[in-house]
């Protein structure tokens, strides 16, 4: 039963990750009326929320993007940064929502900014342990219970990221509207693509619940042997 659950969100997942890269590809074709680049955007939505100390910059590769609360860069993928399409506004202004997050102490990204040092580290040697546990399970069970605590970290930083997902799209939208960026005929484009983004945060928070509760049912099979 398990191996089914696992497979119908590997499956998922695959679907949302299509369908996000498929829409992000319609929307980059259509185009802003105003001609603003994904750089001007984030500019924009930057300093009309007064905030003046954050660098929107370009990297490598396609969905890249990210906001950097370290280093408080805006970082827009090649196909962002430069196009003036509505896919490019809309990741632009998410990315930012981010940065207004940051600003204004937004609780959910403190908790998942103070998780990620953890996370980061753990995730180079989580499943060794793990893997580990689940063959010694019979003579020293600790190791497993200790896998499965940290594994639960990283399923609280999935749903903790959900909230400051959804959130960000949210003031992303919202300012989108508001500041005449998008129009009657590119709102909607803006607000799917973003949705659509968003199920993949969904995805892998259940994805990683059902992981977590798979390795506590071997340590309590495990446990009663």
């Amino acid at each position: 039963m398990i191996y089914l659950i696992f497979g119908v969100f590997a499956l998922l997942s695959w679907m949302v990750q299509h369908s996000l890269q498929t829409k992000f590809k319609k929307y980059s074709q259509i185009p802003l009326s105003n001609g603003m680049t994904g750089r001007d955007v984030a500019l924009k939505m930057l300093h009309e929320n007064g905030i003046y100390d954050v660098s929107v910059i370009s990297v490598e590769g396609q969905l890249t993007d990210h906001y950097n609360p370290v280093e408080k860069t805006v970082n827009l993928s090649e196909g962002v940064y430069s196009s003036n399409s509505v896919a490019a506004a809309a990741i632009a202004a998410h990315e930012c929502g981010h940065a207004v997050q940051h600003a204004t102490a937004y609780a959910p990204l403190k908790m998942r900014t103070a998780l990620v040092p953890i996370v980061s580290y753990t995730s180079n040697w989580i499943m060794w342990v793990l893997l580990a546990g689940i063959f010694l399970i019979n003579v020293f069970p600790a190791l497993l219970l200790f896998g499965i605590i940290i594994f639960a970290l990283t399923t609280l930083f999935s749903f903790i990221t959900l909230p400051v997902e959804i959130n960000a799209s949210m003031r992303a939208l919202a300012w989108l509207n508001d500041s005449g960026i998008t129009n009657d005929e590119t709102y909607a484009p803006a607000k799917d693509a973003l949705k659509t983004a968003a199920y993949t945060y969904v995805v892998a928070a259940l994805s990683s619940l059902a992981t977590l509760f798979y390795y506590i049912m071997i340590f309590m099979g495990g446990r009663r042997n």
